[in-house]
């Protein structure tokens, strides 16, 4: 066995684990069976929870005049759109004048959101050339003590071609990027997200994963006190809950792919729902954060990225009562429609933070031990403007990131609000020990 692989089944063998055929089930924090234990490979981390990092993105911009916070703490005001966070507030920041120097003065759109998460300088033609992405650095030095590196999902399918300013579009429907020249596939499929989780291949997709696992969850739950068996109840209601609506969703897949096949077609060329994505984009994006909450709560994996919608996007909110076609809207972007369709995406960070704040782990939640990066590429849609970007985090990753701030760098030298400099924070506030990522050689100030 490599050196790595065998690093990574020793940790494994120290978390409770239920054990099925073909899937292992990671259980979350019990009072009285600890998952994580207070010795590891290394002594390292003894007595620590993982520290997790998710990054969500929204394309074309938020409403200027309703984006913002003031105050502190539990006295903290949030704009009308980022009333979602309201509960969530003494748990989250809200940034505001960070910018992304390499997506300056490159035109519109492409040469704006392929480089959000590496602040690399990107190439325009035929050949893709930019930078890995924060969420692949931290796979890759984290990854080993997990099943999975890190999940890369998506609720908008990748588009191909080039845009009028010699971009690819590549960099329009990718945020996440493995190295200079490939973006990390991404699932748009809930079901292969799922299934890639939980190692369920073949007839394993048509079997209930509890199934799988219920006769030791039984065994557990005999050894363990009445407050955790109910905590283990709850938690395999939440997977099961999960499992059924994936169930749903596999099957209107397996449709889609005997449609395209009589059609003579391939199923990514279709529009939804003919494709197999959920109709509702509301079930789509939650089902993605539930996917992300329940790998992180199980520690499959502890790395997330997921593009809530590509750049230059076509989906439409008809439950918000908007007409317009996301991209179409952001040119609008001091009206009411823009304005409901930026709290929209505001509230699917504020749906999975509550996710991670409703699981217990040690005195705090999964959330504390995380950070949620909530990222736009541009703060104008209809100017395109770039010079700063709309940014929430929510968590404090272990007490390490302090929060219930509204921090401005607005009136900063470029060089003091970089985005670069707050990956570089996060980073090395998650033990990678790193001194330049992206354009940036300083952490954030005062974060």
């Amino acid at each position: 066995m490599h050196r790595s692989q065998d690093h990574r089944s020793r940790k494994i063998s120290r978390r409770t684990v239920l054990r099925g055929a073909g899937v292992t089930l990671a259980l979350p924090w019990l009072e009285s069976m600890p998952v994580w234990s207070a010795e590891s490979v290394d002594g390292a981390d003894a007595g620590r929870f993982p520290q997790r990092f998710a990054a969500l993105f929204m394309a074309c911009g938020v409403h200027p005049d309703h984006w913002w916070g003031t105050g502190a703490g539990s006295e903290m005001e949030l704009s009308r759109s980022l009333a979602p966070m309201e509960p969530l507030k003494t748990k989250m920041n809200v940034i505001q004048g960070l910018f992304n120097r390499n997506a300056t003065g490159v035109g519109i759109h492409p040469g704006q959101t392929g480089n959000i998460l590496s602040g690399a300088s990107l190439q325009k033609g035929a050949e893709l050339k930019g930078g890995i992405s924060v969420d692949q650095v931290l796979a890759g030095r984290l990854g080993q003590d997990t099943s999975q590196p890190s999940l890369v999902l998506g609720c908008e399918q990748p588009i191909t071609g080039y845009h009028e300013t010699n971009f690819s579009m590549a960099y329009s429907s990718h945020i996440s990027w493995q190295n200079a020249t490939s973006p990390v596939p991404m699932e748009v499929y809930p079901s292969l997200a799922f299934d890639s989780l939980f190692d369920n291949r073949g007839s394993r997709r048509n079997q209930s994963v509890l199934d799988r696992v219920r006769e030791q969850a039984a065994s557990l739950g005999r050894r363990t006190s009445s407050g955790d068996r109910s905590r283990l109840d709850e938690f395999l209601t939440s997977v099961r809950e999960v499992e059924k609506r994936i169930e749903r969703q596999r099957a209107r897949q397996d449709k889609a792919v005997d449609r395209a096949k009589n059609r003579g077609k391939s199923v990514v060329t279709m529009k939804r729902p003919d494709n197999g994505l959920p109709e509702d984009i509301r079930e789509h994006m939650r089902l993605m954060c539930d996917i992300i909450a329940l790998a992180f709560q199980t520690d499959k994996t502890r790395v997330g990225t997921l593009l809530l919608c590509r750049d230059i996007s076509g989906l439409f909110y008809p439950f918000l009562g908007v007409r317009s076609a996301h991209h179409s809207a952001s040119h609008n972007d001091r009206s009411e429609d823009w304005e409901k369709i930026s709290r929209y995406y505001c509230s699917q960070l504020a749906y999975l933070a509550g996710r991670l704040d409703a699981m217990p782990e040690g005195d705090g939640t999964v959330l504390d031990n995380s950070c949620l990066l909530w990222v736009n590429n541009m703060w104008s849609g209809s100017q395109h403007d770039s010079s700063k970007v709309p940014l929430l985090t929510a968590g404090s990753l272990g007490g390490t990131l302090q929060t219930g701030r509204v921090l401005d760098y607005t009136g900063r030298d470029d060089d003091q609000r970089k985005l670069c400099s707050l990956y570089l924070s996060i980073m090395n506030r998650m033990g990678l020990s790193m001194d330049r990522f992206g354009d940036a050689d300083a952490q954030l100030a005062d974060l």
